[in-house]
């Protein structure tokens, strides 16, 4: 089967087309900086050389409709048609409670997925984007949805629920639910995998640093807690998500401001985080170019950033009552080494023991600490759109 994997995020759509009897990627690619000035598509077909070009994406129809393109371009394609792809599977953030694990996607689940815009408004819109897209595009191919909140299900009641009356949980599912659990999944299983150990038998912390940002630990194999919340605004400050703030502000800032509360969550999702400390950039690249350039307030993101990021990992270490393994991982976590570096000030004390030159390195599987350290602490490039296509083949197959 060849199984299109389309991953939204909240500005980025990653793509691969994968020959899942031999677990071969086709063609892959990036679409970056969608709705910032400056986005483009990078694309690669399997043997072929990557090539970066220039394109407005306003939003992810436009960044959809150049995949496809892309595809199927008698040049660099891999298709002549749409109708070569056997089947898609996409990544959705939000299931709430109503799904804990991947499903075939039907009208009547498009409509469920869609009730929970309201938990995740910057990724769940943009993967319903995604999914009407390729419907239109491909009509009759089987699609597959495999859920951000899936992995995070085995959290137990003390690290979900909130310090509110149960009954509003009871009536309203409010509740930490997690993201990125795809990511946190795959990751957890091949740290284990590198170091020649099985999964059930580790404490593992993963560090999912982009755009979007959560940690997570992983105990024996499953998550028992994860720093993002109901939605994926809580928990670390993000590319432009402020993450976890005392709740009065949102009424005194309303007040301040003479906007709703809506309006200023608006702010909290879209205009805080990196990009609202620093007043320049959420590209985490941009950011480490400018602190290079001396721009005080560029450094001061990138260190509240990996500040957070140092007390959620002592906070899980907590949690699990110690720690083997502590893995970095998406577009800060694999490419900035400075962001690593910031956060190992913070963690040393657990017996990281980063090694200064290995910590240079980008996008690839690595062990950063010393040998003999106490705790692992290593670089692993997720790959969400592996895993989601094992699950689309798994349910489209029967």
């Amino acid at each position: 089967m060849n199984v299109l994997v389309i991953n939204c995020g909240s500005s980025s759509l990653k793509y691969q087309l994968i020959d899942s009897g031999t677990q071969e990627v086709l063609a892959k690619g990036l679409c970056e900086r969608i709705g910032i000035a400056g986005s483009a598509i990078i694309h690669q077909p399997a043997g072929g050389e990557k090539k970066k070009t220039e394109a407005d994406m306003p939003d992810h129809t436009a960044a959809v409709s150049l995949v496809i393109e892309k595809l199927t371009d008698a040049s660099v394609g891999v298709i002549k048609s749409p109708k070569e792809i056997d089947a898609v599977g996409h990544r959705i953030v939000h299931g709430g409670e109503k799904f804990a694990g991947s499903v075939v996607l039907t009208d009547e689940v498009i409509a469920e997925i869609e009730k929970c815009s309201d938990l995740a408004p910057l990724h769940n819109p943009a993967n319903l984007i995604g999914i009407r897209s390729c419907m239109e595009i491909m009509p009759g191919i089987p699609m597959v949805g495999v859920f951000d909140t899936a992995f995070h299900q085995t959290m137990p009641k003390k690290a979900y629920l909130y310090g509110l009356p149960y009954e509003y949980y009871d009536t309203y599912k409010i509740r930490r639910y997690g993201f990125h659990g795809t990511s946190h999944d795959f990751v957890s299983d091949r740290a284990a995998q590198i170091l020649g150990r099985k999964r059930e038998e580790l404490k593992i912390i993963v560090c999912h640093l982009g755009n979007g940002a959560s940690v997570s630990a992983v105990d024996q194999g499953k998550s028992v807690d994860t720093s993002m919340g109901l939605t994926p605004l809580e928990g670390l400050i993000m590319g432009t998500r402020c993450g976890d703030l005392d709740p009065a502000v949102i009424p005194f800032l309303a007040g301040k401001l003479g906007v709703s509360a809506e309006e200023v969550i608006d702010i909290c999702n879209k205009k805080s985080g990196v990009l609202g400390l620093s007043g320049l950039s959420s590209d985490f690249r941009d950011l480490a170019e400018a602190a290079a350039e001396g721009k005080e307030m560029a450094q001061t993101a990138l260190e509240a950033y990996a500040y957070r990021v140092g007390k959620y990992i002592g906070a899980y270490a907590a949690a699990m009552n110690g720690v083997d393994v502590i893995v970095f991982t998406a577009g800060a976590g694999e490419n900035n080494a400075e962001v690593r570096k910031l956060i190992g000030q913070y963690i040393g004390f657990l017996g990281t023991n980063i090694d200064e030159e290995k910590n240079k390195v980008r996008g690839e599987e690595i062990i950063l600490s010393d040998e003999g350290a106490k705790v692992v602490t290593m670089v692993v490039p997720t790959n969400e759109e592996l895993a989601i296509a094992r699950e689309t083949v798994r349910l489209t197959e029967k």
